[in-house]
């Protein structure tokens, strides 16, 4: 089939590599020629395991080319994805200035029969919006569908390449029958491809979304109650998620939730049923759960090194706001780091993907380490930000040799207080009081 994806950011990507991996002509558009150009070159801006090498090869055999020539791509196509940035705006709700834009010139573009995809995370009314203005802009016919994108950062390509369900809004036949046959090579194991109404796809992304973001704010008030009362917040959990009822995932207790989805559909969310009068008062309590989860963090640091952080050195080990990504949007650290550097401390920092991104948030602000161990040297305590792999099993006896205090303040639960406790380390975890971390 001969698609285009118009939009080269994470999920335009993705959506684009994958469709050329199962065989089909996609053309990729952009406006910045210097990332074109390093996409035709394999070099690709975003970290996301399993992409690159996809890119070089479906490059290679010519199913997937890069283009800024938008009009060009929409005539060669049949299916056209908007996947641009839906940036929120100063009032909560999504920015649509770019999906806009896109509709405009693809309504101009038109020389026949299209399919146009909304794979952007997009309010309710946002097709009726695109189809108001490619009309305004064709006398062509065309159908607009809403394709919302289920991909989590870190697995993106394996959940595009086998997603547990595709979510088609259509209210079109035609159109749901070329959908339907575009994700066929996906689907080969029975998972559903679920066709609904296209307002009700618009909402599916939203809803899923935010119900994610509410159970980790669930996780982590439960774990503020834990280290009040002196339960251990990792045990609570595996004791509730052996519920089948309730299931283990989005529950763990730590620093919240960031990236480009949550806390952005989160908050498009609240503004759509704040427009539609109604007060989702769970989800606000979620939002501000999450902003607080990332100040009591804050405070046990002051409450152990004191409000005044002039010549402490802190470690940091993680700065993506998830393993295996690159991406700092909405990150954990950035909140915890600015407040460091606000009390006068350094940070020494390290990160096995997200160091370039840093520094378009810190510039010069913050030392950037070389290793996980060299981030270490000479600081006072180390705080474990994010839990990539390679820092859950890490040398603790070197650990405690190059600090100046062997103190770790552990935003992840990733280690166990006790073995930690014998090795004469001070440890600060999520839902855990320091009662009971002597008793773990």
């Amino acid at each position: 089939m001969k698609v285009c994806v118009i939009g080269t950011g994470y999920v335009g990507l993705v959506v684009g590599t994958c469709l050329a991996e199962m065989g089909n002509d996609v053309i990729c558009v952009d406006n910045n020629e210097e990332k074109l150009k390093q996409l035709r070159n394999g070099i690709v801006p975003i970290y996301e395991p399993g992409l690159e090498e996809l890119i070089k090869v479906n490059v290679a055999e010519n199913r997937l080319t890069f283009t800024s020539n938008l009009a060009d791509a929409v005539q060669k196509s049949l299916v056209c994805f908007i996947a641009v940035g839906t940036p929120q705006g100063e009032d909560g709700s999504a920015d649509l200035k770019y999906v806009y834009q896109v509709a405009e010139s693809i309504g101009k573009a038109l020389n026949g029969y299209k399919v146009i995809i909304d794979k952007s995370t997009v309010p309710v009314g946002t097709a009726e919006e695109v189809t108001k203005i490619i009309k305004s802009n064709s006398d062509y016919p065309f159908d607009v569908v809403s394709n919302p994108e289920f991909l989590k950062q870190g697995a993106a390509v394996d959940d595009f390449l086998k997603p547990d369900r595709v979510v088609i809004g259509s209210n079109s036949q035609k159109a749901t029958e070329i959908m339907q046959e575009l994700y066929a090579p996906f689907l080969r194991t029975g998972n559903p491809v679920i066709v609904m109404d296209v307002k009700s796809a618009e909402m599916t992304k939203y809803a899923a979304n935010s119900f994610l973001a509410v159970k980790i704010s669930y996780a982590n008030e439960i774990a503020n109650i834990c280290e009040k009362v002196g339960a251990n917040a990792e045990m609570v959990r595996i004791g509730m998620c052996s519920d089948k009822r309730i299931g283990s995932q989005f529950l763990f207790p730590g620093l919240g939730y960031g990236g480009s989805c949550f806390p952005k559909d989160v908050k498009a969310l609240i503004k759509t049923a704040s427009d539609n009068g109604c007060d989702y008062k769970l989800l606000k309590s979620a939002d501000d759960i999450n902003k607080e989860q990332r100040q009591i963090f804050i405070s046990k640091i002051i409450k152990r090194f004191g409000e005044n952080l002039s010549g402490k050195t802190f470690a940091v080990w993680g700065l993506a706001f998830k393993p295996k990504t690159n991406d700092m949007r909405e990150a954990p650290a950035i909140t915890i780091i600015n407040a460091l550097l606000e009390r006068g401390a350094k940070v020494q920092a390290y990160d096995p993907k997200a160091m370039e991104s840093a520094k378009f948030y810190f510039a010069d602000k913050i030392t950037y380490a070389n290793s996980a161990y060299d981030a270490l040297y000479n600081a006072d305590c180390l705080l474990l930000l994010t839990e990539w792999n390679e820092f859950r099993r890490p040398d603790f006896d070197k650990i405690k040799a190059l600090l100046k205090n062997p103190v770790i303040f552990d935003g992840r639960n990733q280690y166990n207080a006790k073995r930690l406790e014998e090795r004469r380390i001070e440890y600060y975890g999520v839902g855990q009081s320091e009662k009971q971390l002597c008793n773990v």
